[in-house]
């Protein structure tokens, strides 16, 4: 073999682990964690069917009085054309501002479920951008913990983002079903697809009940379905159930005991109110 010959050969091979290298690295690049957070932290809102934009306005209200810091709040509604419009405020050097982020076609169902974590998604893209933040933390009432949850499956990993926490409030992952046997189309989809949740993620499922059977719309059964879809998949999933007064499903994000665990586990700041049982799935 000639030494022009051989020269070739390697410069082959070199060129070879390149290409393959620089693949590998792009594929870890997107996959990638922030490496520093971000010092704007956001709590994204997302509220479920029927509701609007201003859905946790009197529970934003509650956490400000009961905080130091007064936060601000941006309420955003995505539009079926993709346009987004906006309310309220976003003020500088707040580092836990809140953003709801609703929907104007609010319709419940799981083909509109589909269609608002698509819209979720974009506005995402364009709020990350605007202001300027790699983390966030955020809730979901209802059908929006459903859209978090199709959300983290389906779109976040396109983008390099850390969901710190989750808390869904009475989200139904099995709809009006209370047998767990009988899986509905959506949970079957969202079980399936558990693997794309992030290992990283803290999450909190939390369930008002009248009865301890439902909180007058939603079956306490499909609420802790959700345990199907993160339990030994996120980092840490917690079941908690609310009783007493103002568990009913619309009054839920009012809901004293509630925002006293929102303070607790997605603001870092307890306060000294009673708190509620709390029943901690085994991992």
């Amino acid at each position: 073999m000639t030494k022009w010959l051989r020269g070739l050969i390697l410069a082959g091979l070199i060129l070879i682990i390149a290409i393959f290298g620089l693949k590998w690295t792009r594929q870890n690049m997107r996959n990638a964690m922030p490496a520093n957070n971000s010092r704007i932290s956001p709590i994204i809102l997302v509220p479920g069917s029927s509701a609007t934009q201003e859905r946790f306005d009197a529970m934003v209200n509650e956490l400000n009085q009961n905080t130091h810091t007064t936060s601000s709040l941006l309420k955003v509604t995505v539009h079926p054309d993709d346009h987004l419009s906006y309310s309220g405020q976003f003020r500088p050097g707040i580092v836990h501002p809140y953003i709801v982020i609703a929907f104007a076609n609010n319709k419940d169902g799981y083909s509109n479920i589909k269609k608002q974590t698509q819209w979720f998604q974009h506005a995402m893209l364009i709020l990350t951008a605007r202001y300027h933040f790699n983390n966030f933390s955020a809730i979901g009432h209802s059908n929006g913990g459903l859209v978090l949850t199709r959300y983290l499956e389906k779109y976040f990993n396109r983008q390099k983002l850390r969901m710190n926490t989750l808390m869904t409030i009475a989200s139904p992952f099995n709809f009006s079903e209370t047998n767990i046997n009988k899986r509905t189309q959506m949970l079957s989809d969202l079980v399936r697809d558990k693997s794309k949740i992030p290992s990283n993620l803290v999450m909190y499922s939390v369930a008002g009940t009248e009865n301890y059977n439902n909180d007058g719309t939603v079956p306490f059964a499909s609420v802790e379905a959700g345990k199907y879809i993160y339990q030994d998949q996120a980092k840490s999933y917690t079941q908690i159930t609310v009783t007493g007064e103002d568990t009913t499903h619309h009054d839920l994000p009012q809901n004293r005991e509630i925002v006293s665990l929102i303070q607790q586990y997605i603001l870092g700041n307890p306060n000294k109110n009673p708190q509620p049982e709390v029943n901690v799935a085994p991992q």
